[in-house]
């Protein structure tokens, strides 16, 4: 199983990126996939979830209205759109799969995929 995330960049302050997150082995059918991140010197967080089946999404306080998750079942592929980026939300962005509950915690996944640098200027 490979989770695969891309889609990274250097952005300016109030821009946007989309990250994607696929994966070969595995099928998100069934799956929590969630987006965490980790910033130089911190511990790893969580940005966004979303439940295949319901389709049912979860974020952050500190990106809420201002990411998006999303799915494409065709695709087997989860989408973060993030807009008006500010330098706080530098850091690396991992995807990440599991069957647990605990959708807001690293433990409650499975599968890592090796992370993307997303880095805001101000």
């Amino acid at each position: 199983v490979q989770l695969q995330a891309y889609g990274g960049g250097s952005v300016q302050a109030e821009g946007s990126l989309r990250l994607s997150c696929s994966a070969t082995g595995l099928t998100f059918s069934s799956k929590t996939v969630a987006w965490f991140r980790q910033a130089p010197g911190k511990e790893r967080e969580f940005v966004a979830a979303i439940r295949w089946s319901a389709g049912s999404t979860y974020y952050a306080d500190s990106v809420k209205g201002r990411f998006t998750i999303s799915r494409d079942n065709a695709k087997n592929t989860v989408y973060l759109q993030m807009n008006s980026l500010k330098p706080e939300d530098t850091a690396v962005y991992y995807c990440a799969a599991g069957g647990s509950s605990w959708y807001s915690r690293p433990e409650g996944y499975d599968y890592w995929g090796q992370g993307t640098l997303v880095t805001v200027s101000s």
